[in-house]
């Protein structure tokens, strides 16, 4: 193969590895139909009994799904792709030892000072938007009474719209491979949003609402994806359970403080209070982000990797040059 066609092949094999930020999105569509069905199950009634018989509906519906899901996880997912989908990748599985321990990764990780900030980053932005989903029907339902429905829809257009946030800012890493530089812009953008979302909940109007926070979603919930692949990077070669599981916990603890702070201020002192508390956080992790170093081991090792084999193939066709001859030492 020549050396210009199997640069082409390797950078496509590098755009399938970067598409994991836009597949990542598609993950948010079960909190998306999360915040639809529900209110169209449950509806907002004062008889008990019959609350109960929709909820009972609704888990019913919930655990068949689970069920399905499980049994196709069981059935269809392999521990493994046949083939590594990039070089960096089929590098990392040559460097993983069989008896690796989790605990001495672990220990390598948090011994990543950039990894640190991008958990702790990475928790802040993902707890908030636990908090906001979680609380959002009560912030809804406190100032547009009766609006169940629509505060599920305003739900799912926050997912939706960072699902498209996730698929785009894919593909503009694809492109320029500018992993700080583009967490760092959406964590912004995330933190305007969320004050404008903010300011605008009160104002009476439930489209501004649904504008507000579709602007919002589309920078936070996109936000998560890019945490995910900047992690692989960071860590590069150490495991992307092991990384990727470390973000969840550390979203699944903010998310549980926030969560439970944003509402005791929320019944304490309203809405608004309770999301400039959000508001405060969020510039924190914007500001902790700034100070990540864009230490990108993975393309480091795909551009090596890249170098070395067209190294190789030059040569391998310099050898293959036949040798000639000269008619006088004939």
């Amino acid at each position: 193969m020549a050396p210009g066609a199997w640069g082409r092949n390797a950078s496509r094999k590098l755009w399938r590895n970067n598409c994991s930020a836009r597949r990542t999105g598609l993950e948010k569509l079960g909190i998306a139909i999360g915040f639809l069905v529900p209110p169209v199950l449950v509806p907002n009634i004062e008889d008990r009994d019959e609350l109960a018989y929709h909820i009972s509906i609704m888990f019913y519906i919930i655990g068949g799904v689970a069920t399905l899901l499980l049994i196709l996880v069981i059935i269809v997912f392999k521990e493994k792709p046949k083939y590594p989908p990039s070089r960096a990748q089929s590098l990392s599985y040559a460097l993983t030892s069989p008896d690796a321990s989790y605990l001495a990764s672990i220990a390598r990780l948090f011994k990543n000072l950039n990894f640190v900030l991008l958990v702790i980053t990475y928790g802040l932005n993902a707890g908030a938007f636990y908090a906001l989903s979680t609380l959002l029907n009560r912030m809804v339902i406190w100032h547009y009474p009766g609006e169940e429905v629509n505060a599920g829809r305003i739900g799912l257009t926050i997912v939706i719209a960072g699902m498209l946030g996730a698929v785009i800012s894919g593909i503009w890493l694809d492109r320029s491979k500018t992993y700080k530089e583009t967490t760092l812009v959406v964590y912004i953008m995330t933190l305007v949003g969320m004050v404008v979302y903010t300011f605008t909940l009160n104002l009476g109007h439930l489209w501004v609402v649904f504008i507000t926070a579709g602007t919002m979603g589309f920078f936070m919930t996109g936000y998560l994806p890019l945490g995910f692949e900047f992690a692989v990077e960071l860590t590069y070669p150490e495991s992307e359970g092991i990384s990727s599981g470390l973000l969840n916990i550390s979203a699944q603890v903010f998310g549980i403080i926030f969560t439970i702070s944003q509402g005791q201020i929320i019944d304490n002192y309203g809405t608004k209070p309770g999301n400039i508390f959000l508001c405060v956080f969020l510039t924190l992790g914007a500001a902790l982000t700034a100070f990540i170093k864009a230490d990108l081991r993975r393309q480091k090792a795909n551009k090596e990797t890249l170098e070395n084999k067209l190294q190789e193939e030059e040569e391998s066709n310099t050898s293959k040059v036949p040798t000639a001859v000269s008619e006088d030492h004939l």
